[in-house]
């Protein structure tokens, strides 16, 4: 590799850097290990940098990367894991993700598949549109979006769990949403006949 285009990326990893150390965050949940991810990314990348044409693009191949990797690292994983009933607090001392909600969601994020993690992040939080995740997960638009409703599904069902076990903790009773009234229902369908 020419002596400009290391000192072109360089430059690229020096203004890009808390941008891509934000998503690799989002895609693993330890500050750690996002950071291991990120370099890792940019270890592969200076190798093919050269093979980027557009360098606009740069950053969704740096991302690609990072998934590709990550996806590596879930697939290694020792299988000897147990499984338990809560999920250990994730630890936070940055600045980016003070709020409360913002760290409920990323740590909710992980129940998520790896394949549905990264179409979430790359929809949501990357705001990249349907086709462009498809191209940088290398899958179909059908697949993006039958996944993300999935995955979306998912997490909407973790935050009710979420909060249900709450109140149990708190000693709130469990609302149990009422059956409807079959008689005034019955009543309506009449009128609507009518």
């Amino acid at each position: 590799m020419a002596q400009g285009e290391v000192l072109e990326f360089e430059e690229y990893v020096r203004t890009r850097q808390d941008a891509l150390l934000r998503s690799a965050r989002r895609l693993v949940p330890d500050p750690v290990d996002a950071q291991d991810l990120l370099q890792t990314a940019l270890v592969r990348t200076l190798g093919r940098w050269d093979g980027i044409a557009d360098k606009s693009l740069a950053d969704a191949y740096l991302r690609r990367v990072m998934i590709n990797t990550r996806t590596e690292w879930w697939r290694a994983r020792k299988l000897d894991e147990v499984p338990t009933e809560q999920l250990p607090d994730a630890s936070v001392e940055d600045g980016s993700e003070q709020r409360a909600d913002r760290a409920l969601l990323i740590d909710v994020l992980g129940v998520l598949a790896p394949k549905q993690r990264s179409v979430v992040v790359l929809r949501h939080w990357e705001q990249m549109s349907t086709e462009e995740t498809a191209a940088a997960l290398g899958m179909s638009a059908g697949t993006v979006k039958s996944t993300l409703h999935r995955a979306l599904a998912r997490l909407r069902q973790e935050l009710e769990d979420r909060a249900a076990r709450s109140r149990e903790a708190e000693g709130t009773p469990v609302r149990i949403p009422a059956q409807p009234d079959r008689r005034h229902d019955e009543r309506g369908r009449e009128r609507c006949a009518a």
